[in-house]
């Protein structure tokens, strides 16, 4: 399975993300059977070999919906 780690600066956020979604406010992300998250923040990198993705907060907002 490609399942990814999502990181907010050094603060994980999410494991076995399945799915990412940008938006204007910020990135959405998506796992099976959960809800879907979003964070605000911006991709900064993405890992593929390591399915890592590491994003920088918006604004130096290091917060996301379900904190």
């Amino acid at each position: 399975m490609c399942q990814a780690t999502v990181y907010l600066g050094d603060q994980k956020v999410a494991e076995e993300v399945t799915g990412l979604e940008l938006l204007e406010d910020g990135v959405r992300l998506m796992a099976f059977f959960e809800e879907p998250t979003v964070v605000r923040g911006r991709i900064r990198t993405i890992d593929f070999l390591k399915h890592r993705v590491l994003l920088e907060p918006l604004d130096g907002v290091t917060s996301y919906e379900g904190d």
